[in-house]
C-alpha cells in the first residue's frame, strides 16, 4: 500500500504533512465546546495582567446600542480616525466589551459612560414608533444634523434601544413650572393657551381670530407655563411613550421641549386636562390653527 493508499483509507486530505510533523502538532480530540473554553483560557493566561486592568485615559469601552459613529460623536473625533487608531475595517464590527483607543484624547472626554450627555448634547435612546424626523423635532434639530452626528446613511433605518447622539439638545421646561409669562404680543399673530379654562385662543395683535377648547397635561404632566414660540412643524407623526402609542398625529406644532400644540383623534373630552403635557386639539381646530401659524409663532400658556 503506498502512502496516498493509507491517507484516503485515513479520511479526507486537506494538506499533505509528514508524520514526524503530525504527531508534535497533534491536537486533543476534545468536543468543540470544551476546546473552545480550553482556547480562551489559553489566551486570557497569555494576556500580561495590565491589560485587563481598567482603560487607560484614552480609551472607551463599547456598551451595548454603542455605535462607533456614536462613540466618535461623543468623544469628539472623526469616525474615521477612531477606525484608523483601533485597525478597524468595518464600521459596522465592533462589539460590547471591546476597548477603542480615542486618538488625542484624555479620559475626561474618552472615558464618559454611554449614558452621560456629552459636553454639548446628549444622547437619545430610540423608542417604538419613533422616527427621526420626530426625533429632530422634539428636541430643535434637523434629520440631516442626526445623520451627520450619529453617521446614519439611511434616515428610515433605527432601531429601538439605538443611542442617538442629539447636539446641543436644549433642556425641557420642568412639568408644573410656575414662572409667569412674559407680557402678550401686541402685534403679530401669537397664541394664548389658557390653562385655567383649557381653552386656546389665536390673536392677531389684540383681536381675538379663532378659539378652540383644548385638553393640556394632567397632574404631574403639566404643560410649561411661561412664553415660547412654535419651533417645529409636521403635517403627522407617530408619538409613543409608557402606556401610549398614537400612530398619524396630525398638525402638530412642537412650542416648549417635547410638548406639542396638535390635532387629537382617540378623545372628546375637551376642555379638560388629558395629555401628557401636549396641547390637544379637535382635528378640526389643529388644522387650522397649523394653516395659520408659522415657524416662529409665539406661545403664552398661563392660568
Amino acid at each position: 500500500m503506498d502512502d496516498r493508499t493509507s491517507l484516503r483509507a485515513a479520511g479526507p486530505v486537506v494538506c499533505r504533512v509528514p508524520e514526524r510533523v503530525a504527531r508534535r502538532i497533534a491536537v486533543p480530540r476534545l468536543p468543540w465546546r470544551r476546546l473552545a473554553i480550553a482556547l480562551l483560557v489559553v489566551m486570557l493566561v497569555g494576556i500580561p495582567a495590565s491589560a485587563l486592568a481598567a482603560p487607560d485615559a484614552g480609551s472607551y469601552v463599547v456598551r451595548r446600542g454603542d455605535t462607533l459613529a456614536n462613540i466618535a460623536a461623543r468623544t469628539g473625533v472623526s469616525m474615521s480616525a477612531l477606525a484608523q487608531a483601533n485597525g478597524i475595517r468595518n464600521a459596522n464590527l465592533i462589539y460590547v466589551g471591546q476597548v477603542l483607543t480615542v486618538p488625542g484624547k484624555s479620559g475626561s472626554a474618552a472615558s464618559k459612560p454611554a449614558s452621560q450627555p456629552a459636553a454639548s448634547g446628549s444622547v437619545y435612546i430610540v423608542r417604538r414608533g419613533d422616527t427621526l424626523g420626530s426625533i429632530a423635532a422634539r428636541y430643535g434639530t434637523s434629520v440631516s444634523a442626526l445623520m451627520a452626528a450619529n453617521g446614519i446613511r439611511n434616515p428610515n433605518r433605527i432601531y429601538i434601544g439605538q443611542r442617538l447622539y442629539v447636539k446641543g439638545r436644549a433642556p425641557a421646561p420642568k412639568p408644573g413650572a410656575t414662572t409667569k409669562p412674559g407680557a402678550a404680543p401686541t402685534a403679530g399673530r401669537w397664541i394664548d393657551i389658557n390653562l385655567s379654562t383649557q381653552r386656546l385662543t389665536a390673536y392677531q395683535g389684540k383681536t381675538a381670530v379663532f378659539s378652540s377648547l383644548v385638553s393640556t397635561g394632567v397632574a404631574g404632566r403639566r404643560t410649561p407655563v411661561g412664553r415660547f414660540a412654535v419651533r417645529t412643524k409636521l403635517r403627522a407623526q407617530t408619538m409613543s411613550g409608557p402606556g401610549y402609542y398614537l400612530p398619524n398625529v396630525p398638525y402638530v406644532m412642537y412650542f416648549a421641549g417635547a410638548n406639542a400644540i396638535h390635532g387629537t383623534y382617540w378623545h372628546k373630552n375637551f376642555g379638560h386636562p388629558m395629555s401628557h403635557g401636549c396641547v390637544n386639539l379637535p382635528t378640526s381646530a389643529a388644522g387650522w390653527i397649523y394653516g395659520w401659524a408659522g415657524v416662529g409663532t409665539p406661545v403664552v400658556t398661563h392660568y
